[in-house]
């Protein structure tokens, strides 16, 4: 989407001069290096699909095996991302990178195959395909195959969070799609300043899923709310440009980052003052037990 340039003496920029938080910079966990691994697929079939019936079946099936090898290789880097960036995640569910990675051997068994113009030969292509998957492996690793922080935590609660945490970034991702109708570049960036402090709830509720009763209210009614609201806005705005409209529009999203910071802060004053109440707790046990702890 193309973005006006703007600033201090830009003819809105009147309000560009309040300061703005820090944007979160999110780079592309898949990127360039899961992308170039589609190219292998068209070279293949560029080399065999003019050398007969049996070269070219077996190349095109090396390189339908190689690119669907390829998209589970990006979604296996950016589940892997949001694994990494949570204190508490599960395992991917499916192993995709490891399923890229026997993809890749396969293909390439299929595509030598291809060139030798002969099935009879073997060795050489299981010898290059194991080769194939190996360097995969050592190239973009293996899926988290362990639960993370998950030690203590029920279940049960943990899928509750998950199913609501689901549906928030639902709201959120359906808000980003409608505000690129709208093509404002200042309504965005205060959409997407909201957009980090809600996720910043969502990240205080999935460590903590005892948040969750006192958030649900905020990760589902208001999201709607905001959602259908961005929707309209951007309805409004993409037809008649209107300024006012824009201006009840950030007013509501500075009201709602405002409340969703506060929810935040209050579950984050609860947790410690759960935590003071346990040591406080285990400090009595541990005198009444005639054990003396000198207090800092």
């Amino acid at each position: 989407m193309a973005q006006r340039y703007g600033g201090k003496y830009s003819p809105d920029g009147k309000n560009d001069t309040a300061p703005r938080p820090a944007k979160r910079i999110e780079v592309d966990p898949a990127g360039g290096r899961s992308n170039i691994m589609f190219i292998p697929a068209i070279v293949l079939v560029a080399t065999t699909i003019s050398d007969g019936a049996l070269a070219m079946t077996l190349g095109l099936a090396g390189a339908g095996i190689w690119t669907l090898s390829a998209w589970l290789l990006r979604e296996g880097l950016q589940a892997e991302a949001a694994y990494l960036s949570r204190k508490v995640a599960r395992r991917p569910a499916l192993p995709r990178k490891i399923l890229a990675a026997a993809g890749i051997g396969i293909g390439t068994a299929l595509g030598v195959l291809a060139h030798l113009g002969s099935t009879t030969e073997f060795l050489a292509p299981v010898l290059f395909g194991l080769c194939a998957s190996a360097l995969h492996l050592a190239a973009f690793g293996i899926d988290p195959l362990k639960d993370k922080g998950m030690e203590g935590i029920d279940t049960f609660q943990q899928d509750r969070v998950a199913r609501v945490v689901d549906e928030a970034e639902k709201h959120l991702a359906a808000m980003t799609d409608a505000m690129k109708r709208a093509g404002d570049r200042r309504a965005a960036e205060r959409l997407a300043q909201f957009q980090d402090t809600a996720r910043t709830l969502i990240r205080t509720v999935e460590e903590d899923p005892r948040d969750l009763t006192a958030a649900r209210k905020y990760l589902g009614v208001y999201l709607l709310g905001a959602r259908d609201a961005t929707i309209k806005f951007a309805d409004i705005y993409s037809r008649t440009k209107d300024a006012e409209a824009r201006d009840h529009y950030m007013a509501l999203l500075e009201d709602l980052d405002h409340n969703f910071a506060a929810r935040t802060q209050k579950s984050l004053l609860d947790d410690r003052s759960d935590l003071t109440v346990e040591i406080d707790v285990l400090r009595e046990r541990l005198s009444r037990e005639g054990v003396r702890l000198d207090r800092p």
